[in-house]
């Protein structure tokens, strides 16, 4: 595991109580380890694709396709920010939802964040046959190297970081709980 461990540890039980926001490329298994983290913590799950579904009333495809990524990234931030309104919650952000400017500020400000990765191989294994990431319409194998090279970044600012590669979403999940509870 990566990451700034002892300045992950020493957060006080103030911090401890906002929230754990999961950022990190596609298929890192932000959602699926959301899931299992919320239930064990008994957080409110909050899958933020799932949000913007909800509020627009369609697909992030359709979004996209009809009303372009900037839109998308505009009604991302607004539902973010909606959503760390309150606390005691596990946000599962969408992969670029680090890319609107002062989405990684707020991140910060309200709840703990945890970088999911993993190498590339095993996100195009992860994205392979799937049709519903707009981002990865055409070759999807150059598109998620695309995305890793202009991402690569992205999601350093996180308190935490845990490479999913290789690991089941529940032991993803005790590696970041571990830490969580210090």
């Amino acid at each position: 595991m990566a990451g700034d461990t002892e300045e992950f540890k020493k957060l006080n039980e103030e911090q401890r109580n906002k929230n754990i926001i999961l950022v990190g490329m596609m298929a890192t298994g932000k959602s699926t380890v959301g899931a299992i983290l919320a239930e064990e913590l008994g957080y409110e799950l909050v899958d933020l694709d799932h949000v913007i579904v909800e509020t627009e009333g369609r697909s992030i495809a359709e979004i996209f396709a009809e009303d372009g990524e900037q839109y998308f990234r505009s009604v991302e931030t607004a539902v973010l920010k909606r959503m760390l309104e309150s606390e005691n919650k596990l946000i599962s952000t969408g992969g670029g939802a680090v890319l609107a400017p002062g989405n990684k500020a707020l991140m910060l400000s309200k709840g703990h964040v945890v970088a999911l990765t993993a190498t590339e191989e095993e996100i195009i294994a992860r994205v392979s046959g799937d049709q519903n990431r707009p981002l990865l319409a055409g070759n999807a194998e150059e598109r998620v190297r695309r995305i890793m090279e202009d991402r690569h970044e992205a999601y350093l600012f996180a308190h935490y970081t845990v490479d999913t590669t290789g690991l089941t979403a529940a032991e993803v999940s005790q590696h970041i709980l571990m830490h969580y509870r210090g």
